[in-house]
């Protein structure tokens, strides 16, 4: 699902930044049952959509100096720098399925809305580069993969665990100050 995020990031040493930030995707599939009809002879059909907000803090470290110091007060940047990190935070989801299902009890189709939503925590590694594209803009594209769970809501009956986490991939600018 597309995302859209913002983050903040402060030097703690020449290498070594402390990162907060927020992101925020949803996502809205429709499906259907394949071998079931209803009553009136159409397709079974739902979508399911999930929304999620996270919130999360990490370290950061360029494994390439960032730039070095040609006087107290000149620095130049250096072009490309790889970084590596690690981090949590908190997640904040809200699942929903909504449209007609099948009761393979009886072979009764009804109508419904199942949700589940709340909070969970998240852990994450990422990896990637900040490419400087003008003085002290750069491109920064990243890999991140995030570990999360969740218990679905009393409408979900015996189900496992939702699985939230997974790989992202994110492209942005970033601005030195």
């Amino acid at each position: 699902a597309p995302e859209f995020g913002a983050e903040v990031s402060v030097n703690v040493t020449p290498r070594l930044d402390v990162v907060a930030g927020f992101d925020i995707a949803k996502s809205s599939t429709p499906s259907e049952y394949r071998k079931f009809v209803d009553n009136r002879n159409l397709p079974i059909q739902q979508t399911t959509s999930l929304r999620q907000s996270n919130f999360f803090g990490a370290i950061k470290f360029a494994v390439l100096p960032r730039g070095r110091a040609i006087s107290r007060f000149a620095w130049i940047p250096s072009t490309i720098v790889p970084y590596l990190g690690a981090g949590g935070g908190l997640t904040n989801y809200d699942f929903q399925q909504v449209g007609d299902f099948v009761d393979f009890s009886d072979s009764r189709v009804f109508a419904e809305t199942f949700r589940s939503h709340g909070w969970a925590p998240t852990g994450h590694v990422f990896g990637g580069t900040d490419i400087q594209v003008y003085k002290r803009m750069f491109l920064s594209l990243e890999g991140r993969y995030v570990w999360a769970k969740a218990k679905l809501g009393a409408d979900f009956i015996d189900f496992d665990p939702m699985d939230l986490g997974g790989f992202r991939f994110g492209a942005g600018l970033h601005i030195m100050f």
